[in-house]
């Protein structure tokens, strides 16, 4: 008996030292992030963003309060900031945050265009909890991509990898301030490469699992070297938190973006005036294609680059300047990377038949939310008896509300802003009357008497709202 329990014993003794050996190499396989952390975390910074409103409110008097202000946010309850609630005015200061990082020892920084969209003001705060106030050099909404300057030197820095290189299957790390909570490293592997994402043209996304929620948008994406391969800048959510897909921009794309920034405050793309649609089995069946290759093209604005260059609507763009189009999401990428004035070889299908075109490409007009610097904004001359800046909107914006004529709100002040109209607001109609042109608005707005309120009909997003307006003293 006494040696049975000596043999078991001796048995389970090697299981435990076998399973322990096994423990050892599977942990020896893992990656140890520890290393990355303490090198890369001091140039992750976190950002602060305030907006100032004037706005009408019922809740007007009561104190301004960071955890009410969250109630009134989780729960769906109207807040500070709904025009047309009535009340007295009440300046309401809103606050959000995000994370970025740091690419030069001198202090610019990172992020994305969505997180200081319409901010009054930016704080970063680094990793040695010292803060700054940023300015903004420039945003592009369209990459999602902005570029900050704080007033600082010896600055800690990201070094940059090759997104290109990354594999499906490779660990990576990103680092930012999820709900706040500063320096949090979370991991995860790459999914997928060249994502495209709907209304999301000019990147190729790299889609991960890594765990991202809202305050890590514009945080970095690491490689296991700690080098930078992307910015964490969207994640597919139901319910608003993280759910397994995760999407940044590539780190190639976003300096291409911040070069362009901070030589110019803006970015200049190739632009061929088309819209453009993908092309599935039985559309290729149709025009007697052998794949569903290319971009087919449904539209061609007037008077843009692609109808000077001959072409029409129903053509299948196959090749951009030599590069091959596979899939219709490669052609605005290709476009929009392409300099303008460029005389660029096309090569088309149409009705069958293969043809070449050479097109000389325009430059893409400016995107209607994209964040324009201080120094650039336009004169306060300009600004109406309702206190708006304003300017016709191009073809391509036309375009994308339906062909609808409009007017964009480039500065909204008192006592427009007052009534809650924002910056990038598009006004449609004033007292039930469609817009022509920012000529005939203005003569419309100047014909009533001072005091009396008018209903400008707003398109924000893609919902409209009546919003009234009271007329100030003429200019």
């Amino acid at each position: 008996m006494i040696k049975k329990v000596i043999a078991i014993s001796a048995f389970c003794l090697a299981v435990l030292g076998n399973v322990a050996v096994a423990g050892n190499a599977l942990a020896n396989q893992l990656p140890d992030f520890t290393e990355l952390a303490e090198k890369q975390g001091p140039a992750v910074v976190n950002i602060s963003i305030t907006q100032v409103m004037q706005v009408s409110s019922p809740f007007a008097g009561m104190p301004q309060d960071e955890a009410l202000g969250e109630l009134f946010r989780r729960f769906g309850i109207p807040a500070p900031g709904i025009p047309g609630q009535g009340g007295p005015q009440q300046e309401y200061k809103s606050q959000s945050l995000g994370s970025g990082f740091i690419i030069s020892n001198d202090g610019y920084v990172l992020t994305n265009a969505h997180v200081i969209r319409n901010a009054d003001e930016v704080v970063v705060k680094l990793s040695d909890k010292r803060e700054f106030t940023a300015k903004i050099i420039g945003a592009d909404s369209r990459t999602d991509v902005a570029l900050l300057k704080i007033e600082a030197s010896g600055l800690p820095k990201v070094t940059f990898g090759n997104p290109e290189a990354l594999k499906v299957g490779e660990w990576v790390v990103a680092i930012g301030s999820p709900f706040g909570l500063e320096s949090t490293l979370t991991a995860g592997v790459v999914s997928a490469k060249g994502r495209a994402l709907p209304q999301e043209n000019f990147v190729p996304f790299i889609q991960t699992d890594v765990a991202i929620n809202p305050g890590n948008s514009g945080g970095p994406l690491f490689n296991l070297k700690g080098e930078v391969v992307g910015i964490n800048s969207q994640i597919y959510s139901r319910t608003g938190g993280y759910m397994g897909l995760s999407f940044a921009i590539p780190i190639d794309v976003a300096m291409d973006i911040s070069d362009q920034l901070r030589a110019t405050g803006k970015v200049t793309r190739g632009w061929l005036g088309i819209g453009i649609q993908e092309i599935n089995k039985d559309l290729a069946e149709s025009f007697g294609m052998k794949n569903t290759n290319g971009a087919l093209v449904s539209n061609v604005e007037k008077g843009s680059p692609a109808e000077k260059g001959g072409l029409e609507a129903g053509d299948v763009i196959v090749k951009f300047d030599n590069k091959a189009i596979v899939a219709s999401s490669d052609l605005p990428r290709v476009v929009g990377a392409t300099k303008p004035g460029k005389q660029v070889p096309v090569e088309i299908l149409r009705k069958g038949s293969s043809r070449n075109l050479t097109i000389a490409l325009g430059e893409m007009p400016t995107e209607k939310d994209e964040v324009v610097p201080a120094s650039k904004a336009p004169a306060k001359s300009e600004v109406n008896r309702l206190g708006l800046i304003l300017r016709d909107l191009t073809p391509q914006q036309k375009n994308k509300i339906g062909g609808k004529n409009g007017l964009l709100v480039v500065d909204s002040q008192a006592p427009a802003a007052q009534a809650g109209i924002r910056r990038g607001d598009v006004v449609l109609g004033v007292n039930n009357t469609e817009i022509q042109s920012l000529e005939q608005f203005n003569k419309q707005v100047a014909a009533i008497p001072a005091g009396k309120t008018v209903a400008l009909l707003v398109l924000r997003g893609e919902n409209t709202l009546y919003v009234p307006v009271k007329i100030g003293a003429a200019k």
